[in-house]
C-alpha cells in the first residue's frame, strides 16, 4: 500500500465542502416535483424537513449525515424556504435518531443510493487507475473520484479511504507507465540508457548532464557540437512510436523529476522506474535538441543575411562621394552632348570638351565598378558568409528527418541531392537537380555557364529550409516545434464526432453560412451607418476627408481634486520592507503552499528560504548575491529549492492565488470588475553570459534583449508573463495568456496596441468568445474590406481596400473551427499555430480563410471605433494601467543593470515569473492599505468623493523598500495590519 500523503489538509477539508455560490445551491439543492412528492408523504414539518435535508447531503456532497451532526445554516434555511417549513424544525428532528436511520434507509432505497464497499473499491480503482495514466496531482484524482462515486450514486467513504484509493491507484498507473516505457527496449538500448549516468572520459559531467547542456550562442561551432549530442540520443534507438505510447503529461513530469536528480539518486530507483525515467529524459532531449538544432540554423541564417545587407548599405555609403562625383561628371556629359545635338556638333568633341577621352574611358570603368545590382539586392553578398554555412551543414543536413508537404517536395528533393554530394564528396550539382524552389530572387545568381552555382544553390536551401519549417511546409521527425501541421490540431474523427454532435467549444455556431451571413449583415449595417456620419461630418471626436482620417485625442489629464486625493492616500500608506510585504501577503493569501515538491507533492518546509528564492527570481538579484544579503541562507539552499519547488507550474498556480485575491478585494472593483485585461511587452537587455542568448530588434536599438509579454486585468492585477525573442510580433502571444491562466478571471474584452494585433489573431478572437480591441496606430492605413456587392460607399473610400472573399472562408470553415477547437482544448498553443500561419512564405487555404474572417472583424471593429468615444476611452484606460505596472516592473527588476543575464532559457522564464508575482504582492498589498488609507480619511472626517476612487492606484513603490539586507521576521501578529502613517505627516 502506498505511504505517500495524496491531499494537504487545506484540499481535505475542500474535498466535502457545501457550494458556496447560488448558482451552486440551485444547481444541486433545488427539490424537483417526485422529491417534493415523496417528501410530503412524512407527517410532520419536522419528518419532512429532515427527511429533504439528508436527500440532499446524500446528493451532494454525496455523504450521510451523521447522527451527531447539524446540517449547514446555508442548506437548513434553503431547503425550509423551498418547503415553506420553518428552519426551527431541525431542532426537533435532529433528538430523533430511529426516525434519522429510517429515513436513511428509505432514501436509499428509492433514489438507489448505495453505501461503499469492497466491489465499489475494486471498480473504482480499474477506473481510476486509467485516470493516474492521465495525471499524478492528488487532488485531481480524488475529486475525479468523487465525481464518478456520484454519478453511479454510490456514497462517497471517509476522505483517508478515497486518498488511499486514489494513491494506490497512482502506483499502479506508474508501475503501467514503467512497463509501457520499457518493455519493447532491446539490451543495447538498455545499456546506452544505463551508460547516461557514466561520466563521459576527460570531463566531470556525466553523459546525461553534458547532452542536456543548452547551446550557448548562435554559432557554426555550436550547432557542431549541438549536432554530436542529437547523435548520441539517435544512437540509442529508441522506438519510434514510444512517446505517443504514454500521455505527454506524465512523461513530461517524469523527465523534469529525472533532470532534478543526480546519478546516486537515480541509481537508488528501482530498476524498471529508473529505466523509464532515463527514457523520459532521451524523449524529452531528443525533442529539445532538435529544436534548439533548428533555432540555432534559423538564427545562422538571419544573421548571414543582415550581415549581406549591413555589407551592402555600408559599402553603397562609402562610396557615396564617388557615385555623387561621377554623377555630377556624367551630368555635364550628357549637357553637352544635349547641345552638341542642338547645334549639330561632333558628340565625341563635345565628351573631349568636358574631359579628355582616356579619363572618360577610366571613368566609365569606375562606374561600373560602383554600380550596385540593377535590382539593388543584397543577395549576392550572402556568399561571402558561405564558409560560416558550410561548417555545419552536410552534418546539419544529415542528421534531419525531414517530411515535406507537397508544395515543397522540390525543396526536399534539393536537400536530397545535398545530402548524397555530401557523402560522395562530389562538387559539381547534376544536370536534373531540382529547381522548382528557387525563387525569381535567387535565379540570377544561380545559373552560370556551366550549369547551376553551388555555393548559391545551397545556400537557397539552406534559407528556403528556414522559411519552410516556419511555416510548417515542412517538418522534423520528433521536434515539438517544429512537426507535422496535422499533429498539432485535434484528430479528425474525434473533431468530427464534436462537430456532429454540436458540442465545440466555440462561442460560433458550426454552420459557417448562416455565421457568416449574420457577421456581413452587421458588417453592411455599420458601413452605412459610418458612411452617413462621415458624409455629414458627424462622426465623434473624429472627421474623415476626402484623403485623411482624423481622431481627435482623448483628455488624459487627471482632475485636481483626484491628484490632491491621490497624494493624500500616497502619504498615508506606511513604509514597508519588501520582505515583510512578501509575509504579510502570503499570511493573507498562503500564495507559496503552490510551491510543492517536484517528487513528493508537499510545500516546501522552509518558508523563509522559499520566499527567499521567489525574491532572488522576482528583484533579478541572483541566487549566490540573495544569499550573500539574506541572514542564514546559502546558495546551495536556494539552488536546491529551486530546483525542487520552483517550476513554470507552481509560479503559476501561486499567481493565480494572488489575482483570485485581488479579484476578492472590494476596492479593486473601483477599477473594473475583472472582465476587460490589457497585455505589452516589455524589453530587458540581455548582458553577460545571456548576450549571446538575446535577439536583435531595430525597434528597441541595436543591443540584444528580450520581451516580458504581460497581461494586465482591469483591476492592476498581472494574470500572465510570458519571455518572448523581440524579434516576434507581439501579437503571435495574446492568446496564450487569456487562454492559459490559472486564475478565475474571466476575461470578455482585451487591449492591446498595434504591434498586438494582425488579421489572424482579428479572425480567431471571437471564436474564443473574445472581443479584440487594440489600439492602432496609422488608422487610416488599415484599410476596410467589403462584402461582394456592396454599393459604392462614397464617403469611406480613403479607408476601403477592396472585397472579402467569402467563398474562401466558407470553403475552409471546417478547418477553421478545428485549428479554434485545437487551441481552446489546449492541444496545440495558440502562439504556435498564429506563428506557423503568420509565417512567410506560407499562403495556403487556411491562412488565407483566416486571413479574409480577419478582415471580417478587423472592419467591424474599426467601424465601432469610429462612432465609439467609450470604446477609444476604454481601451486608453486599459493600455495605460498596462504601462503603468511596467513603471512598477521596471523599479522592482532593477539589480544586475535591469539586465537578464541568465544564460538559460529556463531561468529566463523564472526571472519572469518571479517579477510577476512580485508586481502582483504588491499590487494586492497596495490595494488593501490603499482602502484602510480611504477608510481612514472618511473616518477622520474628511469627504472622499466616490467618483474619485478610481483614479487611485495600486502600482505605487515609493513606500516600499527594495533595497538592504533581505531578512525575515521571524516573529509577527497574525492577522494584523501595520499602522498607516499619521494624518498629521505631510
Amino acid at each position: 500500500m502506498p505511504r505517500r500523503s495524496t491531499l494537504s489538509a487545506a484540499e481535505r477539508e475542500h474535498l466535502l465542502a457545501l457550494p458556496e455560490t447560488s448558482e451552486e445551491f440551485i444547481r444541486h439543492y433545488t427539490l424537483s416535483e417526485a422529491d417534493r412528492s415523496l417528501i410530503y408523504q412524512h407527517r410532520g414539518a419536522a419528518n419532512r424537513l429532515g427527511f429533504a435535508v439528508q436527500l440532499c447531503y446524500l446528493r451532494f456532497p454525496g455523504v450521510v449525515l451523521g447522527l451527531d451532526q447539524v446540517p449547514a445554516p446555508s442548506l437548513l434555511a434553503f431547503v425550509a424556504a423551498q418547503l415553506k417549513l420553518p428552519a426551527l424544525e431541525w431542532a426537533v428532528y435532529g433528538r430523533r435518531e430511529q426516525t434519522r436511520r429510517e429515513h436513511l434507509v428509505e432514501l436509499q432505497a428509492a433514489f438507489g443510493f448505495q453505501t461503499f464497499a469492497l466491489p465499489h473499491y475494486r471498480a473504482a480503482m480499474s477506473w481510476l487507475t486509467e485516470i493516474a495514466l492521465l495525471t499524478d496531482k492528488g487532488m485531481l484524482l480524488v475529486q475525479a473520484l468523487i465525481g464518478h462515486l456520484r454519478r453511479h450514486s454510490i456514497l462517497l467513504p471517509a476522505v483517508t479511504v478515497l486518498e488511499r484509493l486514489s494513491a494506490e491507484a497512482l502506483t499502479r498507473a506508474n508501475r503501467q507507465l514503467y512497463a509501457t516505457l520499457t518493455e519493447d527496449l532491446t539490451p543495447e538500448t538498455r545499456q546506452g540508457l544505463e551508460d547516461l549516468l557514466t561520466r563521459r572520459e576527460g570531463s566531470s559531467l556525466t553523459r546525461l548532464a553534458w547532452l542536456r547542456q543548452a547551446p550557448a550562442a548562435p554559432t557554426s561551432r555550436q550547432v557542431v557540437e549541438h549536432l554530436a549530442r542529437l547523435a548520441a540520443w539517435q544512437r540509442l534507438d529508441l522506438p519510434a512510436d514510444l512517446a505517443r505510447r504514454v500521455h505527454q503529461n506524465r512523461l513530461l513530469k517524469m523527465a523534469r523529476e529525472g533532470a532534478q536528480m543526480t546519478p546516486a539518486d537515480l541509481a537508488r530507483f528501482e530498476p524498471a522506474r529508473r529505466l523509464a525515467t532515463l527514457v523520459a529524459l532521451a524523449l524529452e532531449g531528443t525533442a529539445t535538441v532538435l529544436d534548439e538544432l533548428l533555432g540555432l540554423h534559423d538564427r545562422i541564417i538571419g544573421k548571414v543575411f543582415n550581415a549581406a545587407k549591413n555589407k551592402h548599405q555600408q559599402q553603397f555609403q562609402a562610396a557615396g562621394k564617388a557615385i555623387n562625383q561621377q554623377l555630377r561628371l556624367f551630368g555635364q556629359i550628357g549637357q553637352a552632348l544635349l547641345t552638341a545635338r542642338t547645334t549639330g556638333a561632333d558628340p565625341f568633341a563635345a565628351i573631349e570638351s568636358v574631359l579628355p577621352w582616356e579619363d572618360f574611358t577610366a571613368s566609365v570603368g569606375e562606374a561600373q565598378h560602383l554600380a550596385q545590382p540593377a535590382d539593388f539586392d543584397f543577395l549576392h553578398r550572402v556568399s561571402e558568409h558561405y564558409a560560416t554555412v558550410r561548417r555545419y551543414a552536410p552534418a546539419f543536413l544529415a542528421a534531419l528527418p525531414l517530411r515535406a508537404a507537397p508544395a515543397v517536395r522540390s525543396l526536399l528533393a534539393a536537400i536530397d541531392v545535398l545530402r548524397r554530394l555530401n557523402a560522395t564528396g562530389a562538387r559539381k550539382l547534376p544536370a536534373d537537380a531540382p529547381t522548382a524552389f528557387i525563387s525569381k530572387r535567387w535565379q540570377k545568381l544561380m545559373r552560370t555557364a556551366d550549369g547551376l552555382d553551388r555555393r548559391h544553390y545551397e545556400l537557397c536551401a539552406l534559407a528556403e529550409l528556414k522559411n519552410a519549417l516556419r511555416s510548417g511546409d515542412m517538418w522534423v521527425v520528433g521536434s515539438r516545434q517544429f512537426k507535422d501541421f496535422e499533429e498539432y490540431l485535434v484528430p479528425a474523427q474525434p473533431f468530427a464526432a464534436l462537430l456532429a454532435a454540436g458540442v465545440l467549444p466555440l462561442a460560433v455556431e458550426a454552420n459557417g453560412e448562416h455565421y457568416l451571413r449574420q457577421r456581413l449583415a452587421h458588417l453592411t449595417q455599420q458601413l452605412e451607418t459610418i458612411n452617413r456620419l462621415a458624409a455629414a461630418g458627424e462622426l465623434p471626436d473624429a472627421s474623415l476627408t476626402a484623403a485623411v482620417l482624423k481622431i481627435t485625442p482623448l483628455d488624459a489629464a487627471v482632475p485636481e481634486t483626484a491628484q490632491a486625493l491621490i497624494d493624500q492616500v500616497a502619504r498615508l500608506l506606511p513604509h514597508v520592507k519588501i520582505t515583510d510585504l512578501l509575509l504579510e501577503v502570503d499570511e493573507w493569501t498562503g500564495f507559496s503552499r503552490h510551491f510543492t515538491h517536484l517528487k513528493t507533492g508537499t510545500p516546501a518546509k522552509d518558508h523563509a528560504l522559499l520566499l527567499t528564492t521567489l525574491l532572488a527570481d522576482g528583484l533579478n538579484l541572483g541566487l549566490t548575491k540573495m544569499a550573500e544579503a539574506c541572514p542564514g541562507s546559502t546558495p546551495a539552499k536556494l539552488a536546491w529549492l529551486q530546483a525542487w519547488h520552483i517550476r513554470d507550474d507552481t509560479y503559476s498556480l501561486a499567481l493565480a492565488e494572488l489575482v483570485n485575491a485581488q479579484l476578492r478585494q472590494p476596492f479593486a472593483a473601483h477599477w473594473g470588475d475583472g472582465t476587460t485585461s490589457s497585455s505589452d511587452g516589455q524589453r530587458f537587455r540581455a548582458g553577460g553570459r545571456a548576450e549571446s542568448t538575446g535577439h536583435i530588434n531595430p525597434k528597441y536599438g541595436a543591443e540584444p534583449g528580450r520581451l516580458f509579454y504581460t497581461h494586465v486585468s482591469d483591476q492592476y492585477a498581472p494574470f500572465s508573463s510570458q519571455v518572448i525573442n523581440v524579434g516576434v510580433r507581439d501579437a503571435t502571444y495574446v492568446l496564450d495568456g487569456l487562454l492559459y491562466h490559472e486564475s478565475d478571471l474571466r476575461i470578455a474584452e482585451h487591449y492591446t496596441d498595434t504591434a498586438g494585433f494582425t488579421d489572424h489573431l482579428f479572425a480567431v478572437m471571437p471564436l474564443l468568445s473574445y472581443r479584440f480591441a487594440p489600439r492602432i496606430r496609422d488608422l487610416s492605413e488599415t484599410k476596410l474590406y467589403v462584402p461582394p456587392g456592396s454599393p459604392a460607399y462614397e464617403a469611406l473610400q480613403p479607408l476601403l481596400g477592396g472585397t472579402l472573399n467569402v467563398r474562401h472562408i466558407l470553403a475552409h470553415w471546417e478547418a477553421i473551427l478545428r485549428l479554434a477547437t485545437s487551441i481552446k482544448q489546449g492541444t496545440v498553443t495558440a502562439s504556435l499555430m498564429l506563428r506557423k500561419l503568420g509565417s512567410y512564405p506560407r499562403q495556403n487555404g487556411l491562412a488565407v480563410a483566416l486571413r479574409e474572417l480577419g478582415r471580417i472583424e478587423r472592419s467591424l471593429f474599426i467601424l465601432d471605433w469610429l462612432q465609439s468615444v467609450d470604446l477609444r476611452r476604454r481601451v486608453q484606460v486599459g493600455l495605460n494601467k498596462g504601462e503603468a505596472r511596467n513603471a512598477l516592473a521596471r523599479a522592482v527588476f532593477f539589480h544586475r543593470l535591469g539586465e537578464i543575464r541568465d544564460r538559460g532559457f529556463e531561468q529566463q522564464r523564472y526571472r519572469a515569473s518571479g517579477l510577476n508575482l512580485l508586481t502582483a504582492a504588491i499590487v494586492l498589498w497596495n490595494t488593501v492599505y490603499v482602502q484602510r488609507a480611504v477608510q481612514a480619511l472618511r473616518a477622520h472626517g474628511q469627504p472622499v468623493d466616490e467618483a474619485l476612487l478610481s483614479y487611485l492606484s495600486p502600482l505605487g513603490w515609493e513606500h516600499i523598500n527594495l533595497t538592504g539586507d533581505y531578512s525575515w521576521r521571524t516573529k509577527r501578529a497574525t492577522g494584523k495590519f501595520q499602522p498607516l502613517r499619521p494624518l498629521s505627516r505631510p
